[in-house]
C-alpha cells in the first residue's frame, strides 16, 4: 500500500469516527472539516454584529423621564438646548432630540442640532449623529434654489460637521459637507479658513505612504484652489499644509514654489514648520545644498532646526560620505537639546568603518556614551553592530574581541 492509500485510509477514519486517536507525528497535518458555505470574512462580520449588539448602551428611562419633566410645556429651543447641554449621556441627549422632533409646536433651530451632533460625535454614536445631519443639509437651501431669505445652519455648526466626520475618517461625507457650503447663499454658511484648515489636517494625517499623499495631493490642490477663488485668504498652517502635503508626496519643487511665495503673495511669513517640512523633504531627495541654504535662511530668523531636521541633515551628510560635516551638525544637534536618534548615530558610525575610519568611529560612540547622547543600551548596541559588520577592522583599531556585549 503506498503513501497516497495510506493517507486517504486515516484521513476517513478520523472523518467517519471522531474518537479516533490522531497521530501527531503523522506526516499529515489534518485540518477540521469546516461547513461548506463557510467563510471567515462572513464569520468576523457576524461576530463583530454580535458584539456590537452586545455593547450597545442602553437608555436610562428613569433619567430620561427626569429630564422631560424639566422641560416647560411649551419649552423653547434655547430651554431645549440648555438641557441637552447639561446631559453627560449622549444616548439620553439623542431622545431628547427626537422627543423635540415629536412635539407639534416645536421645532429645531440651529443651536439644538449643533449641541446635539457635538454630544453624539464626541461619543463616536456616528451613525446616529449621520441621520441628523442629513436633516440638517435637508433644511438648507442651495444656491440654485430661488428661495428668497430661506436659510438654516451656519458656518460653526457645518464646520462642527466636519471635524467629526474626519474624526470618524469618514472623508467623502467630509467634503460632500463642504460641497454643500459652498453652494449655499447665505454668507454665514460660506466656507472659512476655519473649513479649510480642518479639511488639510484630515487629509494630511495618519498616512506614511507616499502613493497615497500623491493621490490626496490632488484633492488638496483642489481645495486650495477653491479657497483662493472665494476669496479665502491663507493663513500659515494652510500653506503649512501644502507645503507638508508637497514634501510627503515628494513634489518638493511644489513645496518651494509655495514657499517663495509666503510674504510675496500671501500676507503671512513662513514660521519654524515650514522649513522643518522643507529641510527634511529636500535632505530625503539628496539635495543637501538646497537644504542647507533654507537651514541658513531658518536660522536668519531666528528658529532652530527639529530634532527630525537635525537628523535628516547628520543622515544626508553622512550619506554623501562628508563625515566630519555629519559630525559637526550632529554635535550642534546635541547642543540645541535635540533628540539624536540612532539610526542617525549608526549611519555616521557605518560610514565612518565604509571609510576605514573604524577608530573614529569608536571614538565617537565612547563620546556620544559620555555627554548621554545615547544611553547604556544604544551603547552596546551599536558596538555590538560594529563587531558584527566591521569585527576586523575594529580589532585593528582596538577593539578588543571581548569588548563587545550583545543587546540586553
Amino acid at each position: 500500500m503506498n503513501i497516497a492509500s495510506k493517507s486517504i485510509r486515516y484521513l476517513n477514519q478520523i472523518h467517519l469516527n471522531p474518537k479516533f486517536p490522531q497521530n501527531p507525528n503523522h506526516p499529515f497535518k489534518i485540518k477540521p472539516i469546516l461547513p461548506s458555505n463557510f467563510s471567515s470574512s462572513s464569520y468576523r462580520k457576524r461576530v463583530n454584529r454580535r458584539n456590537s449588539a452586545a455593547s450597545k448602551p442602553t437608555l436610562n428611562e428613569p433619567q430620561f423621564n427626569k429630564e422631560i419633566s424639566h422641560l416647560l410645556p411649551r419649552f423653547t429651543p434655547q430651554d431645549l438646548c440648555n438641557l441637552i447641554t447639561q446631559q453627560q449621556d449622549p444616548l439620553i441627549c439623542l431622545h431628547l432630540f427626537n422627543y423635540a422632533s415629536n412635539q407639534p409646536r416645536f421645532t429645531h433651530d440651529t443651536t439644538t442640532f449643533h449641541v446635539t451632533i457635538k454630544k453624539l460625535g464626541a461619543a463616536k454614536m456616528y451613525p446616529e449623529m449621520d441621520r441628523i445631519v442629513e436633516s440638517v443639509l435637508s433644511k438648507s437651501v442651495p444656491v440654485s434654489v430661488s428661495v428668497s431669505d430661506q436659510s438654516f445652519g451656519s458656518e460653526v455648526l457645518y464646520n462642527s460637521i466636519i471635524y467629526f466626520y474626519t474624526e470618524g475618517r469618514m472623508l467623502s461625507k467630509a467634503v460632500s459637507v463642504y460641497k454643500h457650503m459652498r453652494s449655499l447663499k447665505q454668507m454665514e454658511c460660506r466656507p472659512s479658513i476655519r473649513t479649510y484648515n480642518l479639511l488639510f489636517a484630515a487629509f494630511l494625517s495618519r498616512r506614511s505612504n507616499s502613493y497615497i499623499n500623491y493621490v490626496y495631493m490632488g484633492t488638496m490642490r483642489m481645495l486650495f484652489k477653491n479657497m483662493v477663488d472665494d476669496g479665502v485668504e491663507p493663513d500659515v498652517f494652510a500653506l503649512n499644509s501644502m507645503i507638508k502635503g508637497y514634501v510627503l508626496s515628494l513634489h518638493v519643487n511644489d513645496a518651494l514654489r509655495v514657499y517663495h511665495q509666503m510674504g510675496v503673495v500671501y500676507d503671512c511669513r513662513p514660521n519654524s514648520f515650514t522649513f522643518d517640512y522643507l529641510i527634511h523633504g529636500l535632505c530625503a531627495q539628496g539635495r543637501t545644498c538646497n537644504a542647507m541654504k533654507i537651514c541658513g535662511e531658518m536660522k536668519e530668523k531666528g528658529f532652530v532646526p527639529s530634532g527630525k531636521s537635525y537628523n535628516s541633515v547628520v543622515c544626508a551628510f553622512a550619506l554623501e560620505g562628508e563625515v566630519d560635516r555629519a559630525v559637526g551638525w550632529l554635535w550642534e544637534m546635541v547642543e540645541n537639546g535635540r533628540l539624536v536618534d540612532y539610526i542617525t548615530c549608526w549611519t555616521v558610525v557605518d560610514e565612518c568603518c565604509k571609510r576605514d575610519r573604524c577608530g573614529d568611529a569608536l571614538g565617537l560612540i565612547e563620546e556620544l556614551q559620555e555627554k548621554r547622547v545615547v544611553d547604556r543600551r544604544g551603547y552596546k548596541k551599536l558596538r555590538y553592530e560594529l563587531k558584527v559588520n566591521y569585527g576586523e577592522l575594529c580589532d585593528r583599531n582596538g577593539m578588543k574581541n571581548g569588548s563587545s556585549n550583545r543587546i540586553e
